[in-house]
């Protein structure tokens, strides 16, 4: 079972236990409150809805399959990971579409984040989603 939470977090089953990942190396624009009320905003930020919904919509095109870089857990114990459905990584198709940035931590680099980051500057050309238009 896997479900999304928002763009780049989602929950899959592991182990008969329910599951938080982080998709890694993305950052995608909030819909939910950053305090940790579980509050959805009033006025999420752009691309933020668009994001869960392409999320949503992706990992219910198949088994999901992840795959972690050096770090596998954060500070907040999800999982950390690369989530892919097929050949198709999210993480990457979120960033090709403009629905999120590359955001990857020194130390963190692979071929998998050089894919993130090749997708990032192949949306800022065509000005996709979040690249075509002022954010503040």
């Amino acid at each position: 079972m896997e479900r999304a939470v928002d763009g780049d977090t989602i929950i899959v089953l592991d182990d008969g236990q329910r599951r938080r990942v982080r998709l890694t190396g993305i950052d995608t624009p909030e819909v939910f409150d950053k305090s940790g009320s579980g509050q959805r905003l009033e006025s999420p930020m752009p691309f933020g809805p668009e994001a869960s919904a392409f999320t949503k919509e992706f990992i219910a095109g198949g088994e999901v399959e992840l795959r972690f870089g050096r770090r596998r857990v954060d500070q907040y114990d999800r999982l950390l990971a690369f989530v892919f459905v097929g050949e198709q990584m999210l993480n990457e198709e979120l960033v090709r579409a403009g629905l999120a940035r590359a955001n990857i931590y020194a130390g963190e680099e692979s071929p998998l984040t050089r894919r993130i980051e090749k997708a990032e500057e192949e949306a800022r050309a065509a000005r996709r989603g979040i690249w075509s238009v002022e954010i503040p």
